[in-house]
């Protein structure tokens, strides 16, 4: 509605709908759902293609810019934290470098002895970033730990000094909030509508197509826990039951982020029609101030 209002283009902030062939377990929108507007940043690079928030930065400020120049309004939507703040915020990810064989030693750890250890590697050298991520983002907390390898310094001071820079843009921001029963509520239906849609298939029809599980996208929410049902690691009920707290878990690490963020404008959905409600309040004040 925001966009239809307000000639606006979408753009995804979040990390797993880059990927091609994911569609059910990330609830891509649909082209009915898109309503005629463009959306952009959505089935860019296949699931075994390396993606970060490096790339997501330099292409999603392209992006920005093209749809300012058509004179259209570019808004950024979605849940991937680091995504928003390295595109809107004065990140910057070339210092650090790479180094592959440091990286290779860190993933046969992890398949060693588990996440868990090298999260808790992550926690005495860094333990701000530590808090913010989750021990089985494994592909995170590598890069954290190569950073400080690299430098000395902690991802987190880099990420900390260019927050406290001025944005790049000229920013309006709204977060969606609902009381937490409400809010597991939902994620109880969008799993179960998922499995119901076929997520199970789609996860099948990705393996048999030689995508390794342990790929970064197939350890992504909605992907690991079926992989391990498909595996026979696990039932498909207690597959759906580890998703779903996954899901909340996730939830909550999302609004413990954004919550950070001083500039962000909270709006209530906690009850039916307060989506239409929020919409039209993001319209009114857009239309006010632009």
């Amino acid at each position: 509605m925001v966009a239809e209002g307000l000639g606006g283009e979408i753009i995804s902030a979040d990390s797993a709908l880059v990927y091609r062939g994911m569609d059910i377990g990330t609830a891509k929108p649909t082209p009915s759902e898109m309503r005629g507007i463009t959306h952009h940043m959505i089935d860019i690079v296949e699931p075994d293609q390396e993606y970060n928030a490096a790339l997501y930065q330099k292409q999603t400020r392209a992006v920005i810019a093209g749809i300012s120049e058509r004179g259209k309004l570019p808004i950024l939507v979605g849940g991937t934290g680091l995504y928003i703040r390295a595109v809107i915020d004065p990140y910057d990810f070339s210092g650090a470098g790479g180094d592959p064989l440091f990286r290779n030693r860190l993933l046969k750890e992890a398949h060693r002895d588990g996440p868990g250890a090298l999260h808790g590697k992550l926690e005495i050298v860094d333990p701000v970033a530590a808090a913010r991520l989750h021990p089985r983002d494994l592909r995170r907390v590598i890069r954290a730990l190569e950073v400080y390898h690299l430098t000395g310094k902690t991802i987190s001071s880099y990420q900390n000094r260019d927050e406290n820079h001025e944005p790049l843009y000229r920013l309006f921001m709204f977060g969606l909030t609902m009381a937490r029963v409400h809010l597991y509520s939902r994620i109880e239906e969008r799993v179960d509508g998922m499995i119901t849609a076929g997520l199970v298939d789609e996860v099948r029809q990705l393996l048999k197509k030689g995508f390794s599980p342990e790929l970064s996208s197939l350890r992504s929410l909605g992907y690991k826990e079926i992989i391990s049902y498909l595996s026979g690691a696990e039932t498909l009920e207690k597959a759906v039951e580890t998703l779903k707290r996954n899901t909340r878990r996730f939830a909550k690490r999302q609004l413990t982020w954004f919550r950070r963020d001083q500039r962000m404008k909270w709006l209530n959905l906690n009850y039916p029609g307060h989506s239409s409600r929020a919409a039209q309040e993001i319209t009114t004040f857009l239309e006010g101030v632009l």
